[in-house]
């Protein structure tokens, strides 16, 4: 099985006993037996665990895993301390930079963010070296779905920050009006001068929770 939280396997659990998530679990292990499959095996779920089902304050939805050795960690977005910083990542941080006038750690691991309430959510949870979007269609939007679904039933507000059209497709789960949702371009070199650079994100995420009686994210 893979490596998931209790916390996050009862809320899941459901779908992890329907037939198409078998499917994919077997699928999965002839993938990561003939293939080079990011991020590692016990990190799939990398996002969850870090991060309870009642304290995400934050959704920030990225397409699925980095494709290059060393990069991908089961986070959207972040690598692993010492790797290079993506393109998309370095934009992110420029925006923060901008927005609060501040220097942001050159670290590229977010685990500082998610110990903060932030869930940084691929919509596709595994992908093959080299071949961006290759796990797409074998069956994890059905579970990221379902994660934004359950987090959509919250009665506390969930702040969701949707950069591109991969993370609005998932804006249709988010029914509940007191939930918040923040859209913009997504922050690859393609996209980013498009509405990304400016969407002010971060800093309107940090005035809502303010005014939840929230603490703020320490986006540095």
């Amino acid at each position: 099985m893979i490596q998931i939280t209790k916390n996050w396997y009862e809320i899941l659990k459901p779908e992890f006993e329907k037939e198409y998530f078998k499917k994919l679990q077997a699928w999965l292990n002839e993938e990561y037996s003939n293939h080079t499959i990011f991020p590692p095996y016990n990190q799939i779920f990398n996002a969850l665990n870090q991060v309870k089902y009642s304290d995400v304050k934050v959704v920030i939805i990225g397409q699925d895993p980095y494709h290059e050795i060393g990069q991908a960690m089961g986070m959207s977005f972040s690598v692993p301390q010492g790797i290079p910083l993506p393109p998309s990542l370095k934009n992110i941080y420029k925006e923060i930079e901008n927005e609060f006038g501040i220097t942001c750690e050159k670290t590229g691991d977010l685990t500082r963010w998610a110990k903060q309430g932030v869930l940084l959510l691929n919509a596709v949870l595994t992908v093959r070296q080299g071949q961006a979007n290759s796990h797409k269609g074998k069956g994890w939007e059905n579970i990221t779905s379902q994660i934004i679904k359950k987090l959509n039933e919250r009665t506390e507000p969930v702040i969701f920050m949707l950069w591109g059209s991969n993370a609005k497709a998932f804006e249709e789960y988010i029914t509940n009006k007191h939930h918040y949702v923040l859209k913009s371009a997504h922050p690859s070199p393609l996209s980013a001068y498009n509405g990304f650079f400016g969407n002010n994100h971060f800093k309107q995420c940090n005035i809502i929770l303010q005014n939840l009686n929230k603490h703020p994210i320490m986006w540095q």
